[in-house]
Order: structure tokens, then C-alpha cells, then sequence
């Protein structure tokens, strides 16, 4: 029998993007899940118009609990995870098709273009080939670990498709702050639950460590400007990080 596959796209307030999106999703299947989280805009009423089947999931700071809920609503053999700015192409929905019929493996990691404003895909500064485990069979998953940027666990063996699939992340610098503000909070909170330790010395550590290895060991410049900013910005997101840590270490 063919193996089948849904696509699972959660959302919050994805009214500018969600049907293009869709668009691209519908290469790959014709099921289209949303798990929307009590969006206040117009993202449903566009799911709905564009054929997708639209589930409400409670408001989460992170994605991965609306992924698990989102795989528990499919009912076919395979499920496929995009979020609302990544989009799928014709040749990876094709490399997908192939693969899903075969029984090499029970989930995939896949690499992904990260495209800075959707005008530069940013090749070095260690982002590419930003594997993302993406394709799962869902008889062989067992869960989505509730940790901010965590992996699923699942039963059996991974493999690598070759077919990236894109990423319009950072659409500008306003978005940017607001995205750091709200993850790194959730970063420092999880150190501050390990007891993680931090003084002024770390934030010059973190914030070299981190420029040097996104700038020069990865080779950021040769991105050329958009590089050289996303390598500072990262550099200054992990300083946020340790920022919020040391407020709260001191209860500040």
C-alpha cells in the first residue's frame, strides 16, 4: 500500500505568511494540519479558505508542545513538521514521495536554507546544512521533549535527505529583538533551574566566544554584510542569555 503523509504547521498570529505556506505544503500533501495557538488575527480564517484543517492548541513560549499535539491529529503513516516562515520545495517534496516508500529508516533529518530578510541564504557561519529532524513515521514516534529547541524522541534508525527545504527567518531587525527577548528568557530560565553560575566576566566570554565562532571558525564574513550582522547579532543574543541569568541569580 502507498504511504501517505500530513504536513503539521503550527501557528500564533501568522496572517501575513500561513497561505504561502500552505502553498507550499500542499507540493508535498494534500492533508494540512494547523495547530493554531489562539491566534487573534486572520491566520485561521486563511487556513480554513486554503483547505487546511485548522486544530486550537493552547498558547505555548515554544513550539514543541504543539508539534506533539499536532502528530497525535494525523492519521496517516508519516507526518511532516514546518513551521509558518520555512517553506517546502517541488524537489524535496519529491525526494519525501520516494523515500516514505521504502523502509530504510523511521525518521529523517533535513537540511535547511536559512534565508536572512528572504534576500541572502547565509551559507557559512555554521548555518548550513542546519539539519532539522522533520520527517517522522508516526508508529515509530514516542515524544517531543517540552524543552525549548529539543529534539523528538523516536524508535529506529535516522537518515539524511539531500533536499533542503527554506527558511525566511530574521525579516528584520525589529522582529529579531523581539524573538531574542522572548527565547532567551526561556534559555535563562532553564540555566537558572540548573544552577548555572555567571558573573560580568561571562558576558565578554560568551559574547567573543560566540562572535569568533559564527565570524571567523565558521567563516560568517564570506556572506559578506548580512553575515557580518547575523555573527554580531548571535554574539549578542547569547550575551542576552547570560544577561537575564544574572538578574535572576541575584534576584534583581
Amino acid at each position: 500500500m502507498k504511504k501517505s503523509c500530513t504536513v503539521i504547521i503550527h501557528t500564533r498570529n501568522e496572517e501575513d505568511s500561513i497561505k504561502e505556506c500552505i502553498e507550499s505544503a500542499r507540493l508535498l500533501s494534500e492533508d494540512i494540519h494547523i495547530i493554531d495557538m489562539e491566534s487573534v488575527d486572520k491566520t485561521k480564517e486563511i487556513a480554513l479558505e486554503n483547505h487546511a484543517s485548522v486544530y486550537s492548541f493552547a498558547p505555548s513560549q515554544y513550539v514543541e508542545p504543539s508539534r506533539e499535539f499536532g502528530i497525535s491529529t494525523s492519521k496517516t503513516d508519516w507526518v511532516f513538521i514546518l513551521d509558518s516562515d520555512e517553506r517546502m520545495t517541488q524537489e524535496l517534496a519529491d525526494e519525501i514521495k520516494s523515500i516514505i516508500q521504502q523502509k530504510n529508516c523511521t525518521h529523517y533529518k533535513i537540511p535547511r536554507k536559512n534565508i536572512f530578510g528572504r534576500k541572502k541564504w547565509l551559507r557559512w557561519g555554521g548555518w548550513y546544512p542546519d539539519y532539522q529532524i522533520r520527517l517522522i513515521q508516526k508508529s515509530s514516534f514516542v515524544r517531543w521533549n517540552r524543552r525549548i529547541h529539543s529534539s523528538p524522541e523516536i524508535k529506529g534508525l535516522c537518515g539524511v535527505l539531500h533536499t533542503p527545504f527554506i527558511h525566511y527567518f530574521h525579516p528584520s531587525l525589529e522582529n529579531m529583538v523581539g524573538k531574542t527577548i522572548r527565547y532567551e528568557h526561556i534559555e535563562a530560565l532553564l540555566l537558572f533551574n540548573a544552577r548555572k553560575k555567571v558573573s560580568i566576566f561571562t558576558f565578554f566570554r560568551k559574547f567573543a566566544g560566540e562572535l569568533y565562532r559564527r565570524l571567523i571558525r565558521h567563516l560568517g564574513f564570506l556572506d559578506g554584510s548580512y553575515g557580518i550582522i547575523e555573527s554580531i547579532y548571535q554574539a549578542f543574543s547569547k550575551t542576552i542569555t547570560y544577561l537575564f541569568l544574572y538578574e535572576k541569580n541575584r534576584g534583581v
